[in-house]
C-alpha cells in the first residue's frame, strides 16, 4: 500500500471482473470501481472494516457481462454513483473526459477510452502510478469490439493515444482476467498484447474476425446497467432474475 493511498483489488469468480477500492487514508474518504450487484455485501464488509467511507461508486463502462452494484451501495452507504457521460447511463454524477475527481486528498483522472463500448472510461492515479483501464486494455489482452456501438479502429486509437502515452511504469488494473493475472503495465503491454502490437489494420482484421460467442448475460447486465443496476441489496428475486437471465421488469 503505497502512503496516503488505501488500495484493494477484489474479484467476482462468476464473472471473471475485478472491483477496486481506493481510499485516502488520511481523510478515510474512499471510491470503488466496477462493483458487481451479487458481490455488495463482501465490497461493504470490507470497506467496514478499513474505516473507510465510501462516497463514490464508480463504473468504467456499461457492462454487458455482469450487473452492477453501484445503485445497491448507494443505498447502503449514501454514496453518489458515477458513469461517463457519453455511456448514457443513468447515474448521480456523470464525468466528462479528463475530469479530475477528488477522493478525499487523491485525485482520479476520468480519460475518455471509447472502443469497447463508446462510452468506456479510464480512471487514473498520477500520482501513483494506477490506471484503471475498464475493458479498453487488459492483460495480454483488450475487451471485445462487436456490440454496444464497439469500434476496433476507435479502439486502437484509445490504447495507443490515451493510455500508452502514460509514463510506463504506471500499472493497470483490467476489469476482467481469466487466467488469474491480476495486473499489468503500460511497458508490458506496449511490448508483449498480441493484439496492440500490430499496426491499426491488423487489430482492426484481428478483432473482427474473432468469432466470440453473444454474451450470457448481456440481456439482463445491459437493462440494469443502464439504470445503474438495482437499488435494492441483496433481493432474492433480482438475483434469481440475474441467475436466469432474465431482464429487469
Amino acid at each position: 500500500m503505497a502512503m496516503g493511498l488505501i488500495f484493494r483489488q477484489l474479484f467476482d469468480s462468476g464473472s471473471s471482473t475485478y472491483t477496486y477500492i481506493i481510499g485516502c487514508a488520511t481523510t478515510r474518504i474512499a471510491a470503488i470501481v466496477d462493483p458487481v450487484y451479487e458481490k455488495v455485501s463482501r465490497d461493504t464488509q470490507m470497506i467496514s472494516e478499513l474505516d473507510l467511507k465510501l462516497h463514490f461508486a464508480l463504473n468504467t463502462h456499461c457492462h454487458a457481462d455482469h450487473v452492477t452494484g453501484t445503485a445497491a451501495l448507494r443505498t447502503l452507504t449514501g454514496c453518489q454513483t458515477a458513469i461517463s457521460r457519453a455511456s448514457g447511463a443513468a447515474a448521480d454524477i456523470v464525468l466528462d473526459d479528463n475530469e479530475i475527481f477528488k477522493i478525499g486528498e487523491l485525485e482520479l483522472e476520468a480519460r475518455r477510452t471509447p472502443g469497447h463500448t463508446d462510452g468506456c472510461m479510464s480512471y487514473i492515479l498520477h500520482k501513483y502510478g494506477f490506471c484503471f483501464t475498464g475493458d479498453s486494455l487488459m492483460v495480454r489482452a483488450c475487451g471485445r469490439t462487436d456490440f454496444q456501438q464497439g469500434c476496433p479502429s476507435l479502439l486502437y486509437k484509445s490504447v495507443h493515444e490515451r493510455l500508452f502515452t502514460l509514463p510506463e511504469h504506471f500499472s493497470v488494473y483490467p476489469a476482467h482476467d481469466y487466467q488469474g493475472r491480476t495486473q499489468t503495465s503500460i511497458r508490458e503491454e506496449k511490448l508483449y498484447n498480441p493484439r496492440l502490437t500490430k499496426n491499426e489494420t491488423e487489430f482492426v482484421s484481428i478483432m473482427n474476425n474473432l468469432g466470440l460467442k453473444y454474451p450470457a448475460k448481456i440481456d439482463v447486465s445491459v437493462p440494469w446497467n443502464m439504470r445503474c443496476g438495482p437499488t435494492e441489496a441483496e433481493d432474492k428475486e433480482i438475483l434469481a432474475d440475474i441467475a436466469a437471465n432474465r431482464p429487469p421488469k
